[in-house]
Order: C-alpha cells, then sequence, then structure tokens
C-alpha cells in the first residue's frame, strides 16, 4: 500500500508543489482534505470521481474575487494530470481551518480516509495546524495511521524547526517516513537534521523557474528514488 500524508514545517515552504511531484512521480492520486482560502463556485470536481465522495463534502459559498486563487488540487491536475479527489471541506477565508470554519459558520466534520491507493493526502499548512480547537493536524495523522512525509526547507532556521515538527509528529504517535527537503542545496544542513531527528533524509527538490509539468517531473525523477515510496 502506497499511501502518505504530507504535511510541512510551515506555509509557503514548497509542500504543495512537492506533493504535486510524488503524486506524478509515484501515479497516485492526490486528495487536499480541507481547503481554504478559495471560493467554492472556483472549484472543479473531476468528473470520474466516486459519488460518495462528492456526498460527503461540505462545502461554504462565496463570492468570487476577481482573480480567484486555484486551489491545491487544481494545481496538482495542471502540474500532474493525476485524478484528484474532491476536498471535504472548501472554506472561502485563507485561515488555519479551524478559523475558517468557524467564520463560516460550519462545522468540520469527522475525515475518514477515502478508498483509494497509491494516494497522497496533503494536509494545511503545518503539523500543529488546528483542523478544529480540539483536533490538530498531527493528531489527525495519527488517527489515520498513515506514513507521514515531512517538508522542510533547506536555509536558515530550517534545523530547528525540523527537528521542533519531527518531535511533535511523533509525540502524538504518528509514524514518520522521511524528510523531504525544497530548496537550494544545502548538505550541512539536511545532514545535520537526517543525524539528530534520526529521520531518513528522502531527497531534495529545487526551487523551479520556470515550474513546468515537464520540469517538476524531470526534478523529481533526479532528486528522489521511487523505491523510497513503494
Amino acid at each position: 500500500m502506497a499511501r502518505f500524508v504530507i504535511t510541512g514545517t510551515g506555509t509557503d515552504i514548497g509542500k504543495t508543489v512537492f506533493a504535486a511531484g510524488l503524486t506524478g512521480l509515484i501515479g497516485a492520486r492526490y486528495w487536499k482534505p480541507v481547503q481554504t482560502g478559495i471560493p467554492v463556485s472556483a472549484m472543479q470536481k473531476p468528473s470520474d470521481v466516486p459519488a460518495p465522495f462528492v456526498q460527503r463534502s461540505c462545502t461554504v459559498h462565496a463570492n468570487d474575487p476577481a482573480n480567484a486563487p486555484e486551489s491545491d488540487s487544481a494545481f496538482v491536475r495542471r502540474m500532474t494530470g493525476a485524478a484528484t479527489l474532491p476536498e471535504a471541506v472548501v472554506l472561502p477565508e485563507p485561515l488555519s481551518p479551524h478559523r475558517a470554519a468557524e467564520l463560516a459558520g460550519v462545522a468540520i466534520p469527522d475525515l475518514p480516509l477515502p478508498d483509494a491507493d497509491p494516494l497522497v493526502i496533503e494536509g494545511a499548512g503545518g503539523v500543529l495546524v488546528p483542523i478544529t480547537r480540539e483536533l490538530l493536524s498531527a493528531e489527525l495523522f495519527a488517527r489515520w495511521g498513515l506514513p507521514v512525509i515531512l517538508v522542510a526547507t533547506t536555509g536558515l532556521g530550517t534545523i530547528s524547526h525540523t527537528l521542533t515538527a519531527l518531535e511533535s509528529l511523533r509525540v502524538r504517535g504518528c509514524r514518520v517516513h522521511g524528510v523531504a527537503f525544497v530548496g537550494d542545496d544545502n548538505a550541512d544542513n539536511i545532514a545535520t537534521i537526517g543525524q539528530i531527528g534520526q529521520v531518513r533524509v528522502l531527497g531534495r527538490l529545487p526551487r523551479l523557474d520556470p515550474l513546468t509539468p515537464d520540469s517538476l517531473a524531470a526534478a523529481m525523477r533526479a532528486g528522489f528514488d521511487p523505491q523510497d515510496f513503494a
């Protein structure tokens, strides 16, 4: 079974780009359980998803801004052509799930795992982002029981941020599969995290300019071994 949860040491570190790359690398489906910051009318559901997933969705409608941002699922489809499962929750405010749901006046439901394999699941933000005021992301990952891949940057501050995130995952019972780095090569930071964190270093994805389906696929093949995700 090749099913992985992707989380990060923070926001805007390249987690979604790595998740897209991994989805393409292993030929998986992609699922973003909770998507914030997107008007629901801007979402487009793929036609090939099973009806039960659609029926389980909990969405909140909002007026579209002039330039609606792209959902993570749409980005993954554009980068890889992969099938994506519909979000369980879509909320318009670009905030953590717990607060976006409160402002929308809805309760985030239970988030059972879909029956799909291989599957890449991307969490919202970092490891301790609140899904609700009673449930942190890492606690949800532990409940699922799937291996977790932590995405980290390579630059200044990453050692402390990554070791803290690893400890937060492990103390809550998560099974850490390894760390995937995004950014310029920094051999000492990467090796230090692997050694002190006693964690597998899965590889490194450079910042890509331009970021295209071809450049992402090539960078994933160069930086990661598919057998590490078998």
